[in-house]
C-alpha cells in the first residue's frame, strides 16, 4: 500500500480527534485550578467514600469523548485520584453526554437513551471497582504550593494553560500518539467483509461489535447514527448497544494511555470487565427491545476537513511533540 495513503489516514484520524483532545487539555487545566488537590483526595482518592460512584456520576453528563477524556483522567490521577476512580471516570464519561443522550433519544427512543445512560454509569462503577483487585503503579501527583490560593486571575489562567497544555501532555503524549497511529493503521487495514458476515446473528454480532469497538475511535455522538444504521440493517438492539458502549469508551489510544495511568494489569482487567459488562447489557437489551424512533439525525461533524480542524491538528502535533521532548529531557 502507498505510504502516502497511510500518512493520510493517520492525519485524518488526528484531525478528527484534535479538537476534542485540545478541549480535554483545556478543561484539565481549568479543573486543576478550580478543583483543589484536597477536594480530589476527599472525594476521589482511595481513602474517600465511594470514589468510583462519584467519578462515574461526575463523568456521565460531561460532553467529552474517548480521546478528550484522557487528559482529564490524567489530570485527576495526577491530582491524587485513585486508579479505580480514574478508571470509573474514563469508562463512563465518553459513553454519554447531554448531546449524545439527546441524539439517542431522537433516533432510538427514550427507553434506549435511559438504558444507555444507566449502563454508562454501572459500567464505570464496575470497571472502577475491578481495578482494586490488582496492584496499580504509583503516579506522580500534582504538588500544591502554599501560595496557590493567592494567585491573581492572570496567574491562574497562566497556570491552567501550563498544566493543561504542558504538564499533562508531558505525561501522556508518547502513548497517546502511538495509539493514534495504531488506530489509524487498524482502521485502514480492517477488512470490510467482516461487517457483512456476522451482523444478523445475535451472539456473533455481539462479539463482532466488541472486536470492532475495542480498537477504533468513535465519539459518543457519532456512534449513535452508526448504531441506528446497524439496527435498520437487521442488527439486534443488544449488539447496537454494545457498539455504543465499546466504541466511545475504548480505542487503542485509550489503552496505551491507560497503561501509563493504571498499569498493564489494570488495563487488561478494565478491558475484560468492560467487555463482560457490555455483553450482559446487550443480552438484557435484546430481552427488552425498545422501539426505535423515527427522527433521523445527520452527523455533520463526524469528519472535519475545514481550516479549524487542520489548525487544531497542527497545534495538537506541536503539543504532543513538545510533551515527548519534555519527557525525554526529564
Amino acid at each position: 500500500m502507498d505510504i502516502k495513503i497511510i500518512f493520510t489516514q493517520i492525519w485524518n484520524l488526528l484531525l478528527e480527534m484534535a479538537p476534542y483532545l485540545l478541549f480535554g487539555f483545556l478543561i484539565a487545566g481549568i479543573l486543576s485550578e478550580i478543583i483543589s488537590k484536597s477536594f480530589i483526595k476527599k472525594h476521589l482518592s482511595s481513602k474517600a467514600s465511594y470514589p468510583e460512584l462519584k467519578a462515574a456520576l461526575f463523568g456521565i453528563p460531561m460532553p467529552i469523548c474517548s480521546c478528550g477524556v484522557l487528559p482529564l483522567g490524567a489530570g485527576l490521577r495526577r491530582q491524587g485520584a485513585s486508579a479505580s476512580a480514574t478508571t470509573s471516570f474514563i469508562t463512563s464519561t465518553p459513553q454519554t453526554g447531554i448531546d449524545s443522550l439527546l441524539i439517542t433519544y431522537a433516533l432510538l427512543g427514550w427507553a434506549f437513551a435511559l438504558f444507555r445512560a444507566a449502563i454508562a454509569f454501572i459500567s464505570g462503577v464496575i470497571c472502577g471497582l475491578s481495578i482494586k483487585l490488582v496492584n496499580t503503579p504509583s503516579y506522580d501527583t500534582y504538588i500544591e504550593k502554599p501560595f496557590i490560593e493567592k494567585k491573581s486571575k492572570r496567574n491562574k489562567i497562566i497556570y491552567a494553560f501550563k498544566y493543561g497544555f504542558i504538564t499533562i501532555p508531558k505525561d501522556i503524549s508518547k502513548p497517546l500518539l502511538m495509539g493514534i497511529i495504531l488506530a489509524a493503521l487498524l482502521t485502514l487495514f480492517l477488512p470490510e467483509t467482516i461487517f457483512t458476515q456476522y451482523l444478523n446473528d445475535p451472539l456473533k454480532s455481539m462479539f463482532l461489535m466488541i472486536i470492532i469497538g475495542l480498537p477504533l475511535y468513535v465519539c459518543s455522538s457519532a456512534s449513535v447514527p452508526l448504531a441506528y444504521a446497524f439496527i435498520e440493517s437487521g442488527v439486534p438492539f443488544g449488539s447496537a448497544l454494545i457498539f455504543l458502549i465499546m466504541g466511545p469508551a475504548t480505542n487503542i489510544a485509550t489503552f496505551t494511555t491507560m497503561f501509563k495511568l493504571i498499569g498493564v494489569k489494570g488495563t487488561i482487567l478494565f478491558v475484560f470487565t468492560l467487555c463482560i459488562t457490555a455483553l450482559i447489557s446487550g443480552l438484557i437489551m435484546n430481552y427488552i427491545s425498545p422501539e426505535i424512533g423515527t427522527i433521523r439525525y445527520e452527523c455533520n461533524d463526524c469528519v472535519n476537513s475545514n481550516i479549524y480542524s487542520n489548525i487544531s491538528g497542527i497545534v495538537l502535533i506541536i503539543i504532543l511533540l513538545n510533551g515527548i521532548r519534555l519527557k525525554n529531557c526529564k
